[in-house]
């Protein structure tokens, strides 16, 4: 007589991709949950996300006047002059000479011969020179050089090294830089992006206070549902995710809402900077914050919201337990 074979149950396998997309599905939900209780409470949510997305258009809107700035400095022709003053025993051929052998300086982007004729007109088309010059015997004047330097050398460090070896030329009775509103300008920049810096990171611990404070409010409102979910034995990763989806959505909406005004504040402003540049016979066209930056102000948005919410929730979470 035949033995009956015994099947043995199968041992339940563990599957990686199966809990992997177990654990994503249960997110999206819970993310998906948190997204509609904040679409179902509409001026609540709009007040806390405006007071998020002023925060942050704040510094973002300083960090593109910054870019601007820089960039309408970098668009300048004349990004400083240097004058070169030779002495007057140089004559104007000696001159064409020195001037086609500084067209070739690595540091010299364009070279400008002023004869002393040239330099006397221009000085007796001036008010209050006309006639002052009529009295003049002889041309006193030098001839000039007048130079443009090369784009690389933004810096006044770098300007003033050129000058120094432009002093050493034995034709230079002496040169002059005009990189003195180079220095001012830096300066402001500086200053501003310093600004920048203090004043985001005051107002993203203002974000985070923000969120924090709206995801207390939002635990002492569920406290009774989650006493219950404490009795049926939720463990505390599963209360605790659903406030912090709501803050990562807080500080996400926020920002988005900056980018926005911030994009808005340039497309008015675009109107009158271009008036003004018309005026000086030039163009400019303001730019935004750019890929890099808006990704970073998005991203960051998030973080502030998700920290809010992990620092509220860590506090105020465990007061709530079931008597």
């Amino acid at each position: 007589m035949r033995k009956r074979r015994r099947f043995a149950p199968e041992r339940a396998r563990f599957h990686p991709l199966s809990f992997i997309r177990a654990w994503l599905s249960r997110h999206v939900q819970v993310a998906l949950a948190s997204l509609g209780h904040l679409v179902r409470s509409p001026f609540p949510t709009a007040m806390t996300v405006a007071v998020i997305a002023i925060a942050l258009a704040l510094p973002a809107g300083l960090y593109v006047l910054t870019r601007n700035l820089t960039a309408l400095s970098e668009s300048w022709d004349h990004t400083a002059a240097i004058s070169i003053f030779l002495t007057l025993d140089t004559d104007i051929e000696q001159a064409r000479v020195l001037a086609e052998k500084l067209k070739a300086h690595p540091d010299i982007q364009k070279t400008t011969l002023i004869s002393p004729d040239e330099a006397l007109a221009d000085l007796g088309s001036r008010d209050g020179f006309s006639e002052a010059i009529t009295q003049l015997d002889e041309n006193p004047l030098p001839v000039v050089l007048s130079l443009q330097p090369a784009p690389e050398l933004a810096t006044a460090e770098a300007l003033d090294g050129l000058r120094g070896e432009l002093e050493a030329l034995p034709q230079a009775n002496f040169v002059r830089l005009d990189s003195q509103w180079m220095r001012r300008f830096q300066a402001i920049l500086d200053l501003v992006q310093r600004v920048v810096i203090l004043l985001g990171s005051m107002l993203a611990v203002g974000v985070i206070l923000v969120v924090g404070n709206t995801i207390r409010l939002e635990i002492e409102n569920g406290r009774t549902e989650i006493k219950i979910m404490e009795l049926v034995g939720a463990t505390p990763a599963f209360i605790r995710r659903p406030f912090l989806y709501t803050g990562c959505w807080y500080g996400l909406l926020g920002g988005v809402s900056a980018w926005i005004l911030v994009a808005v504040v340039l497309l008015l402003a675009q109107g009158p900077v271009s008036d003004l540049a018309s005026l000086y016979q030039t163009r400019f066209i303001l730019s935004g914050m750019g890929l890099t930056a808006s990704l970073t102000m998005l991203g960051g948005s998030l973080c502030l919201g998700l920290l809010g919410s992990w620092v509220s929730v860590g506090r105020h979470l465990t007061a709530v337990e079931p008597q």
